[in-house]
């Protein structure tokens, strides 16, 4: 039997890199060159689904579950898009 405390230490550790601040290393191009092609990505599954979905090789479980992630997918873009257009506001209104 395996301690309750050994299955916590080990959960921790697999946990741990995604909460690193270093974790998101590289250029602000190169992570938002990643992102866009996640969206990218993202969006072409939906139409994958989607079209699946109306030839009958798939259910409409699948569909629903990958519309709910491009939702999900559009609605962070256009967070990002409004803090984007709000900072260069931002800088336009600062005094030179």
């Amino acid at each position: 039997m395996v301690p309750i405390s050994t299955i916590a230490t080990e959960a921790y550790a697999k946990a741990r890199p995604a909460t690193r601040p270093d974790a998101l290393q590289g250029s602000g191009e190169a992570l938002a060159a990643q992102a866009i092609g996640s969206f990218a990505d993202q969006m072409a599954q939906a139409e994958t689904a989607a079209q699946q979905t109306l030839t009958g090789s798939a259910d409409a479980q699948n569909l629903v579950e990958a519309l709910a992630q491009t939702q999900l997918a559009v609605e962070t873009a256009v967070a990002v898009r409004d803090k984007v257009v709000a900072a260069y506001q931002e800088i336009l209104r600062m005094p030179i």
